[in-house]
């Protein structure tokens, strides 16, 4: 591998040897997630552009900073073994974790900036009050029911990511 990049004039990525190892943890919504049957395969630690792979930069962003509870979208649970690798790595201790369900539009895509979501600065002009988008995500979340009327800070004292519905949040119109 590194001739082959030697020869394409450029560095080769380093790779984390997996070794097929298998990790279960316990996720604090999912509960127990068992280890894949394959384990954990090799996979980029630093690309050949010298960036760090998003595995890597979590991993040491969220030691420095002494993170002891990461909280991540769904989409992102099987990639957690792979974290909880480098750290015993590193020989740093692995934060909790915990894995909330997406936000979806009603059409089944994933909210995010390339969905071009209506932005809240849209919602506001249209006289939709901070309130109601709060409560619409809440209850889309299964923290609210729906028609109530409450703010964030009305939420904290009943929070529990165990209570989290596992379902993906749907945001419709609001």
């Amino acid at each position: 591998m590194r001739a082959r990049a030697a020869a394409q004039g450029r560095a080769p990525a380093i790779r984390f040897a997996g070794s097929s190892e298998r990790i279960d943890f316990t996720d604090e919504v999912h509960g127990v997630v068992p280890a894949d049957a394959a384990g954990i395969d090799d996979f980029v630690l630093r690309r050949a552009d010298g960036t760090a792979a998003y595995q890597l930069a979590v991993v040491v962003d969220d030691a420095a900073m002494e993170i002891t509870h990461v909280v991540r979208g769904d989409d992102l649970l099987r990639s957690t073994p792979r974290q909880i690798a480098l750290y015993r790595a590193l020989g740093l201790p692995a934060p909790s974790f915990a894995h909330v369900p997406l936000v979806l539009t009603p059409s089944g895509e994933r909210l995010a900036k390339r969905t071009r979501p209506e932005a809240v600065a849209d919602l506001r002009t249209r006289g939709v009050s901070s309130a109601t988008v709060i409560c619409a995500l809440a209850t889309s979340a299964g923290l609210n029911v729906s028609g109530m009327r409450a703010m964030a800070a009305d939420f904290v004292p009943g929070f529990s990511l165990a209570a989290i519905d596992r379902k993906p949040a749907i945001v419709g119109d609001l």
